[in-house]
């Protein structure tokens, strides 16, 4: 049962990286609840209550740091709540449009709602190219953290 465990932990870990790429999927929880299964699954002996909080920890700087890059690189580039939206609505739609969707509405739909609110054509794209930088900051933040936790957890299952 170890191995099983333990191997499917690897696999549950590997599935929420590739997850993070994804927008809203909760692909923290995914490995939060990885994590928790392993647990279940072995009586609660390998992970002890300080690793439970680190592991907690980088799930919140996961957030945080998601939402803060997001912000700032939007903020940078002169984006205001019109871009942050299209972007967002963006990368939902982008989802039914495979990987090409994923980058290029954001990008464009955070173009169009800051050109509606008022901005010229060539701040609009300023704040757009800032709004997509800022949530592809985010991702990467998350995949690092994202790897941080699995690291965490693989430290503690085998010693």
């Amino acid at each position: 049962m170890d191995a099983f465990a333990d191997w499917l932990f690897v696999a549950l870990w590997l599935l929420g990286v590739l997850l993070t790429f994804l927008p809203l999927v909760p692909a923290t929880l995914v490995i939060l609840l990885a994590a928790f299964l392993h647990e279940v699954l072995l009586g609660f002996r390998e992970l002890s209550l300080g690793a439970w909080a680190v592991l907690g920890a980088l799930a919140l700087l996961a957030m945080v740091l998601d939402n803060l890059a997001a912000l700032f690189g939007a903020r940078r580039y002169g984006a205001g709540r019109a871009g942050l939206w299209g972007a967002f609505l963006g990368g939902l739609l982008g989802l039914f449009f495979g990987v090409l969707g994923v980058l290029a509405l954001p990008f464009l739909l955070a173009w169009l709602f800051e050109y509606l609110s008022g901005r010229r054509p060539e701040e609009a794209l300023r704040a757009a190219w800032g709004t997509l930088v800022g949530l592809m900051g985010g991702v990467v933040a998350k995949v690092l953290v994202h790897l941080a936790m699995g690291l965490w957890v693989l430290r503690h299952i085998f010693p």
